[in-house]
């Protein structure tokens, strides 16, 4: 029996890891736990009950203002217990959050081997996004198996040294998850929305936002919402401008500073996974600095304006549906104007080829770990 600890704390580990996680499950020959530190709590426990998981251990870390240091120290603290308890032959870990840095460093530690679900995305310059860059390259360094989302992520791990018998290219697994959730009904919450908004064919046009990145903390969310004001004063009957706005006070302030007030600006709190998948469904454009966003509105076949400097899915910029603007408020304007304006700058983008995955990542994954030799020799998956 093969025994496969997932570990994982965030929203968007959780929802990249669920297919994983059902994949196991269903796995005869494999005995799958999972372990959470809750780094982000109620976001991370609206994914665990709409996938139906339920943790073997919940470390419950979460803590008010809690610096990444003294994360890192409660993850590894309270961690190694579990490992030496559980001590399971695989370590799962996923993406480049320091719950997934932290676990990684402790299955180097205990002797445990660890895949690493979406490795090998890079953008070059540690301090963006941070800490998550330099979080990945730890993974990159201690993983026996590299579940590379794409070509472009197995070529970046290949020029860090990583032996290609270490690396799969699998997908990425939030694309099995999108294909899921978009079969399942839209929320009532999200169809009230609409409704109230005028969003429908022949209505307003929406555009989704998110902006909560670190980097973009200050002047640079300022004036991405400079931006946002000017496109809605421009367009005030055509659009309407939904952003969920994040809890962190550096993202509250400034937000609700500029953009309270405006008609056709709609301030929300936080959404769920699946309302935020399907709000999204019904977006013309998406102005967004998140990674996972970046996908989602690409397996949606929504064009995306990307509101940093750079991006680890550059598969995106190239496949045309991604485009990075950076955080100046001219070019964000100008961008988002030229796709409301030129149907074919926005039909370019809109139909590109999503090069994310096909909706079989996981099965990849689980497939390679349970034919992975002893001596890493040529496997296939």
């Amino acid at each position: 029996m093969l025994r496969v600890l997932s570990i994982f704390g965030t929203r968007p580990e959780a929802v990249k890891m669920a297919p994983v996680i059902q994949a196991l499950a269903n796995t005869a020959g494999v005995e799958s736990k999972v372990c959470v530190t809750a780094q982000h709590r109620q976001m991370l426990d609206q994914v665990l009950s709409l996938f139906d998981i339920h943790p073997d251990v919940d470390l419950n870390l979460m803590r008010p203002n809690q610096s990444l240091a003294e994360l890192t120290a409660d993850i590894l603290t309270h961690l190694e217990p579990v490992l030496r308890s559980i001590q399971p032959d695989w370590l799962l870990v996923q993406g480049d959050t320091t719950t997934m840095m932290a676990a990684a460093m402790l299955g180097f530690y205990n002797h445990i081997k660890i895949g690493h679900v979406e490795a090998g995305l890079r953008t070059g310059d540690k301090w963006q996004p941070f800490p998550e860059e330099i979080n990945r390259r730890i993974a990159g360094v201690m993983a026996d198996l590299h579940f590379a989302p794409t070509e472009h992520s197995r070529q970046n791990l290949l020029h860090e040294g990583i032996d290609d018998r270490r690396i799969l290219v699998t997908g990425n697994p939030a694309v099995d998850a999108l294909q899921a959730i978009v079969k399942r009904p839209s929320p009532p919450e999200i169809n009230s929305l609409l409704e109230k908004l005028d969003i429908r064919p022949g209505g307003r046009q929406l555009i989704v936002i998110t902006a909560h990145r670190r980097e973009n903390f200050g002047q640079p969310l300022a004036d991405i919402c400079l931006a946002l004001r000017r496109l809605a004063e421009t367009y005030p009957h055509r659009l309407q401008l939904v952003y969920p706005v994040h809890l962190n006070p550096n993202v509250q302030e400034p937000v609700y500073r500029l953009l309270s007030g405006v008609p056709n600006i709609t301030l929300l709190p936080p959404l769920d996974y699946l309302p935020m998948v399907h709000l999204m469904q019904h977006a013309t454009l998406v102005l967004t600095d998140s990674g996972g966003i970046q996908e989602e509105a690409t397996g949606l076949k929504i064009p995306a304006l990307v509101l940093r400097q750079v991006t680890e899915r550059p598969e995106g910029i190239e496949a045309g549906i991604l485009k990075l603007v950076g955080t100046d408020p001219e070019l964000i304007f100008n961008e988002t104007r030229r796709l409301l304006d030129n149907r074919d700058a926005y039909l370019a983008m809109a139909n590109a080829t999503n090069p994310f995955g096909d909706g079989h990542a996981a099965g990849r994954i689980v497939n390679a770990l349970l034919i992975y030799p002893l001596n890493c020799e040529g496997y296939k998956a």
